[in-house]
């Protein structure tokens, strides 16, 4: 059961194209923003459709693939880790996200 802890699989779609970083080492990271959609009827009968947004990191390979293949809007499924993260702003306000570490990366859709 090991495996299955800590493992996110999401299907949706770019809300923006990816931003691609560089390092020093020459490694890339892929950051961008997966919106999935979930549909059903309120209490009136009426279809309701609900949007989350996710933000999503890549590293190495994964990252070098989204950098050639996938812009805003693509339809892809991934599969990775929850990661939350701390930091200090310019401020001192301690600042706090979630995101998806994306180890997989499946495009769908029309090519």
């Amino acid at each position: 059961m090991n495996t299955l802890r800590n493992k996110v699989q999401l299907i949706g779609n770019l809300g923006n194209d990816p931003e691609i970083i560089t390092l020093e080492s020459g490694k890339k990271l892929a950051k961008f923003s997966l919106a999935t959609n979930e549909s059903y009827k309120n209490a009136k009968g009426e279809r309701v459709t609900d949007t989350q947004w996710h933000n999503v990191v890549a590293w190495g390979k994964t990252a070098e693939i989204i950098e050639s293949f996938v812009t805003k809007g693509k339809e892809v499924a991934i599969e990775g880790k929850l990661s939350n993260r701390s930091w200090e702003d310019k401020d001192g306000n301690k600042r706090y996200t979630t995101e998806v570490v994306c180890n997989e990366l499946l495009m769908l859709g029309n090519k």
